[in-house]
């Protein structure tokens, strides 16, 4: 006896709000037509005899026109309640997109058990960051907190679409490691069936190795620091957007790449995120020339402009990120800045030093609007310059074997960086704490919802 399969066809599976909608600039072309369309009830203005309904969609606020006497309601209708609903397209001239939808049959698909705990159907959500964050679900659902994560996404879709064109292979590298690519205390270790392991500081060891393999390599993924930071511009997980490139001629190659990349990133979003970049009344900055400087420069320009003592020699403070990107701004008119050549004492092991002068490194920040959100530089491909550097480190070689492999099988020239991605969307917002511009944020205190 056969066993009776159900069949199930390979297809894409239509939403209901598909090609409904008049198209910007042919009003005409869908008026007075009845579509079908689904969503959840954003907000409910009772009128004189009938009702205005913001619908909320996947990617827009939508205004309908409810009048009870002409529609017809299949189950308990309030904000936050899940609908299909039937409407006609009607014409109206005072709302944003020149149209309305008058509802003509509703079916409630489910309604909340509860009253929401925070206001999410304003303009913004006037609540403090912590109330933003513990009510993470609801809270997004907000239309400017949804507009900030999709920015983020055309973020990534440009940098996917910059690197795959500029013939870099997607890895996705692991992110339980047997050693922290930064060493020291920030790593968090895990028991892993009876053997110490750590969740990964970055894929620093393994797009090296991919460099070796594919020669261009790039991902986008999380990271994890352990460190007990507990200010606007820390996280212990985050997004790194990573990249590594052999057979480089200088460190600036890869300054060089990235200013590309996210020059390409802004115009891709320029062109498929207006709605949400008009929302946020986002301020586009120019990458196409960012101004350098060199780190020991920068940091005597800073204490000579705004007449600081000089404290910490090999790393800056905040305030004086902050204070050099206003210098930039003022004298050059860009909101990036690349800082070169940072001391050896503050850069790991692989980070190769400058052959004219030991002491500093051909590696880089690039600092945006008062904050840094990358670093990179050039990397040691030789073996016998990369021992000696881990020795004279007091590191112990055998403990890195495997990443060691690829220096004795020969390696090109290469380097890379690591973009933090909330860092980023946090500046390029202009949001006081980099927790807004991440989904769920892991700080020191919180690890819910």
């Amino acid at each position: 006896m056969m066993t009776a399969f159900e069949t199930i066809q390979a297809e894409t599976v239509p939403t209901d709000n598909e090609n409904n909608f008049p198209a910007e600039g042919r009003l005409q072309e869908g008026l007075n037509q009845e579509i079908t369309i689904h969503g959840s009830v954003h907000k409910i203005r009772k009128m004189s005899g009938f009702s205005f309904l913001i619908l909320r969609t996947s990617d827009r606020l939508i205004q309908c026109v409810l009048d009870t006497g002409k529609c017809r309601v299949e189950g308990s209708l309030k904000e936050e309640a899940c609908i299909r609903a039937r409407a006609l397209v009607v014409e109206e001239p005072r709302s944003k997109t020149g149209w309305e939808l008058h509802l003509t049959e509703i079916e409630v698909l489910s309604a909340p058990e509860e009253e929401m705990p925070v206001v999410i159907n304003g303009k913004g959500i006037d609540a403090s960051l912590e109330t933003l964050l513990d009510y993470r679900p609801l809270t997004l659902r907000n239309e400017k907190q949804r507009a900030i994560f999709k920015i983020q996404e055309g973020l990534c879709r440009g940098f996917r679409a910059f690197l795959e064109k500029e013939e870099f292979t997607e890895v996705h590298t692991p992110k339980i490691v047997y050693q922290g690519a930064e060493g020291g205390a920030n790593i968090f270790r895990l028991d892993y069936f009876g053997k110490d392991a750590y969740l990964a500081q970055s894929p620093q060891f393994y797009k090296q190795m991919m460099v070796g393999v594919n020669e261009r390599v790039f991902e986008i993924g999380p990271v994890f620091r352990a460190e007990k930071h507990d200010t606007a511009r820390h996280l212990n997980e985050y997004t790194s957007v990573d990249f590594e490139m052999g057979y480089i001629s200088s460190f600036r190659d890869i300054c060089r790449m990235e200013a590309a990349m996210i020059k390409s990133s802004l115009a891709w979003l320029q062109s498929h995120y207006e709605k949400e970049l008009a929302l946020l009344k986002v301020r586009i900055p120019e990458a196409g020339s960012i101004p350098s400087i060199r780190f020991h420069e920068a940091k005597e320009l800073i204490a000579s402009r705004y007449n600081r003592p000089l404290c910490e020699k090999n790393d800056f403070e905040p305030e004086e990120e902050k204070l050099l990107c206003e210098i930039v701004k003022k004298e050059t008119g860009s909101d990036f800045v690349f800082v070169t050549h940072y001391p050896s004492a503050k850069r790991p092991f692989y980070a190769m030093e400058d052959e004219e002068n030991p002491e500093v490194t051909l590696s880089f920040d690039l600092l945006f609007r008062g904050l840094e959100v990358t670093t990179g530089g050039q990397r040691i491909h030789d073996f016998r310059q990369q021992l000696a550097k881990m020795e004279r480190m007091g590191m112990d070689p055998s403990l890195f074997e495997s990443y060691l492999w690829i220096h004795k099988a020969g390696m090109p020239p290469h380097g890379g960086l690591g973009l933090g991605l909330e860092r980023f969307t946090a500046r390029l917002l202009e949001l006081e704490n980099v927790r807004q511009a991440a989904l769920f944020p892991r700080d020191i205190h919180r690890v819910m919802p």
